[in-house]
């Protein structure tokens, strides 16, 4: 579910401009984002001329009022219903200190109304305030038009975009992420570097198997919250022909995650599965990371940590639950569709139909006594984002690559999660994937989410991504 969100106004003014269109202006913004559910922060017309931003102490009083809810503030809107004074604009930014997305709309001009007592050239007073901005080192949004008028259906798509960046972005910035077990042996794939992460203020806190077995093992049966855990379970996804004895090991390992996530205040999670878990514990932990991703606490296999901050930041766009899948088979001869398969953990939200079973590949290693909670069905045909992001040791910065496509109908017939991805000029990817080294892992949602994820990753947190358009 999406949070209900806070925007900070700036009105911009200007004095030999119309100032009457600053009030108008202000009083419009207002009300179109309350229309959207957004709490509109905003100088009175008791602080400041029509509640603008026009002078210095103007820029100071807005940039109080902005660092006062620093807290609550998801980002900042600068509306120009009027040339605004570029300056106040950028200021105010500086002054506030509040590091969040800013976008810049311009309320166009009449061609009937274009006398000195109505004229607003906010058309070019867009360039000014964005030329500022650039001086001073604020990164900005744009609008989809340059200038849009704020009742209009464009404003109103570009604010839900605008939406989804800031959401992105704040979700991103402190993010606790839990590590659960270590990276299996032959995954050398899932790397990362836990340094580079800390310094975008992404934090990772590990755990040991022997500690989560230990904690699942001194729970009993008939604790009140593995029953209800064990309910839950079964409410979630059919289980036939599982044994009872693996269920409440799903149980009881579900238990203890979500036990150990809240006390560690982690909104994420990676987990090891290949494979402790089915030797020494006895299951695949996949249906229980499915209930959690369902629930909007992703859960990647594979320890695979920036796998799982990918699924985070779809799902922080969309308000929907995100995958971790592999880029597994080719799909015939099509060269821009492809198998997207995993064995598996994906959320039920993502399937036609699924059932809980046990998984194939590993049953010949571990025994299939061993091997159930595995979630096995098709993804239901629709818009996918797909994102993969990836720590560059070696350049000391965050990278990645991210673009839309379509799940498909095509007939397949195989086990696990899987789905015909189709993706336009798909082997240019496949070429960009494989000569820069990315993982064989990709998260992915039902949206269309790209060009919010984009604007997040690549213009706020200053991240190397290549988006396949």
């Amino acid at each position: 579910m999406k949070k209900k969100m806070s925007m900070g106004i700036i009105v911009g003014n200007r004095g030999f401009f119309p100032d009457h269109l600053a009030k108008t202006g202000r009083e419009e913004i207002i009300r179109v984002l309350e229309t959207a559910g957004i709490e509109a922060v905003v100088l009175g017309p008791e602080d400041s001329k029509y509640g603008a931003v026009e002078t210095r102490e103007e820029a100071k009083k807005c940039a109080a009022l902005f660092a006062s809810r620093k807290k609550d503030l998801d980002g900042v809107i600068v509306t120009l219903p009027n040339f605004g004074d570029e300056r106040a604009v950028a200021e105010t930014l500086r002054l506030s200190e509040l590091d969040v997305p800013v976008l810049i709309q311009a309320t166009p001009d009449q061609s009937v109304r274009m006398s000195i007592q109505d004229r607003r050239d906010s058309f070019c007073g867009k360039m000014s305030v964005c030329n500022n901005l650039a001086q001073y080192g604020i990164p900005y949004s744009l609008t989809t038009l340059h200038t849009e008028r704020l009742d209009s259906a464009e404003f109103a798509k570009d604010l839900e975009w605008f939406g989804g960046v800031c959401r992105v972005v704040k979700g991103l910035r402190n993010l606790r992420v839990g590590a659960i077990g270590a990276r299996p042996t032959a995954f050398n794939t899932v790397r990362y570097s836990e340094k580079l992460l800390e310094a975008y203020g992404i934090s990772v806190e590990t755990v040991d198997l022997s500690e989560i077995f230990g904690r699942a093992q001194r729970l009993k049966d008939s604790d009140d919250s593995v029953r209800q855990k064990l309910q839950a379970i079964r409410n979630y996804i059919p289980t036939q022909g599982v044994s009872a004895e693996a269920l409440l090991k799903m149980a009881r390992l579900a238990t203890v995650i979500e036990s150990w996530m809240k006390e560690a205040d982690l909104q994420i999670s990676a987990v090891q599965c290949w494979t402790s878990i089915e030797e020494y514990y006895g299951i695949v932990p996949c249906s229980v990371m499915s209930m959690m991703s369902d629930a909007l606490l992703p859960s990647a296999c594979e320890v695979d940590i920036c796998g799982t901050i990918g699924m985070y930041a779809l799902q922080l766009a969309s308000g929907t639950p995100s995958a971790l899948l592999d880029w597994n088979n080719n799909y015939g001869d099509d060269p821009d569709k492809a198998v997207c398969f995993h064995c598996s953990n994906l959320p039920k939200s993502f399937f036609q139909n699924v059932r809980m079973d046990f998984q194939e590949i590993i049953a010949g290693a571990v025994g299939k006594e061993n091997s159930y909670g595995t979630c096995v069905g098709r993804i239901r045909p629709g818009p996918m984002t797909y994102l993969r992001l990836s720590t560059n040791d070696l350049e000391g910065d965050i990278c990645g690559y991210l673009g839309e496509g379509t799940f498909t109908e095509d007939p397949v017939d195989t086990f696990g999660g899987y789905g015909v991805v189709e993706i336009p000029d798909m082997q240019d990817l496949l070429r960009f994937i494989c000569e820069n080294g990315f993982e064989h892992h990709v998260a992915a949602n039902l949206s269309s989410v790209a060009d919010m994820v984009h604007e997040a990753l690549s213009n706020y947190l200053d991240w190397d991504m290549y988006w396949h358009e």
